[in-house]
């Protein structure tokens, strides 16, 4: 386990720098008041956005610059994890209870979609995208929800039925969370939050294979967010405020992890977004209180940010 040193100047080279004559980068970057997020995704250059889990508000900003403002207000949904398809300028969000899913012009925050994808009781908690589907993950039951899209718009939503590992619904605890997709799009990568593992899923079939972690493993109770770079995986870990590095195999089929991240300016994140040498992890500070539906969240005037590390 390593201290990791935060991105407070990050090289020209890489894709998030600034200009050699531009400021340098700072190491978080506030989010407005009260905002209690959830979600981050990295568009296009340093362009980030994230949501909130009180409002259902997106907020747009610059990780170089530090600033931003929120393109979209929704006072009665909820933004919990999202993705950007920065070709089709779309924000996929999911959107908590209530089985919806939310779709925004990633420019502009202007409405493009709501798609019902589950019952009253969905939770639908993070979302994966492939070049042509959204698979979002239900966290009180078990199953995935693929809804189909293209440059022609989006098709019938499908419930996708998960057996094995990744099915294990506990009452009274959170499942399903975090989601990514393998670079061809063939097969998904889930965690599940109570076991405190990481699983394959072929969503074709739903079936789901743990993949066993050696070296460790995760903290059980406390992966959230995910995100794959080829065979690295980032798996946020919420209430150890950290997150874990994993190397998977070439078939993904087990893993090793060969790092833990922490920093002091880690306060509960609940997702991270990878991008060149950058992870901006976002501090959702849970332990001041859950948002509603399950608690009246963080108290009035709680202050939250987007950490940037290096990896």
């Amino acid at each position: 386990m390593r201290l990791l040193r935060l991105a407070i100047a990050l090289p020209t080279a890489l894709l998030l720098a600034a200009p050699a004559s531009a400021a340098r980068a700072p190491s978080t970057v506030p989010l407005p008041v009260d905002f209690q997020p959830e979600g981050i995704a990295i568009g296009t250059g340093s362009t980030f956005y994230v949501g909130s889990l009180r409002s259902g508000d997106i907020y747009r900003g610059d990780l170089r610059t530090g600033e931003g403002r929120v393109i979209a207000h929704n006072p009665d949904r909820a933004a919990v994890g999202m993705r950007v398809d920065e070709a089709r300028k779309l924000l996929f969000v999911a959107g908590g209870l209530g089985g919806h899913v939310y779709v925004y012009d990633s420019r502009t925050g202007a409405d493009v979609a709501d798609i019902t994808v589950g019952s009253p009781s969905t939770f639908t908690n993070d979302v994966a995208l492939t070049k042509d589907a959204a698979y979002f993950t239900d966290t009180f039951a078990p199953y995935v929800y693929k809804v189909p899209y293209g440059d022609h718009g989006f098709g019938t939503p499908v419930a996708i039925h998960l057996t094995g590992p990744a099915g294990t619904s506990i009452p009274g605890t959170f499942g399903l969370n975090g989601i990514d997709a393998t670079p061809d799009g063939s097969m998904l990568i889930v965690n599940h939050t109570q076991l405190g593992i990481v699983a394959l899923v072929d969503p074709k079939t739903g079936v789901s294979t743990e993949i066993p972690v050696a070296g460790g493993g995760l903290i059980a109770g406390t992966p959230d967010g995910l995100q794959l770079e080829g065979h690295r995986l980032y798996v946020v870990q919420n209430f150890a405020s950290s997150i874990a590095v994993v190397d998977l195999s070439g078939d993904y089929s087990h893993g090793v992890l060969v790092d833990t991240i922490h920093s002091d300016l880690l306060h509960v994140p609940s997702t991270a977004a990878v991008k060149g040498d950058t992870i901006a992890a976002v501090n959702a500070r849970f332990d001041l209180g859950l948002p509603p539906p399950f608690s009246p969240g963080a108290p009035p005037g709680t202050t939250f940010d987007v950490v940037l590390l290096s990896k």
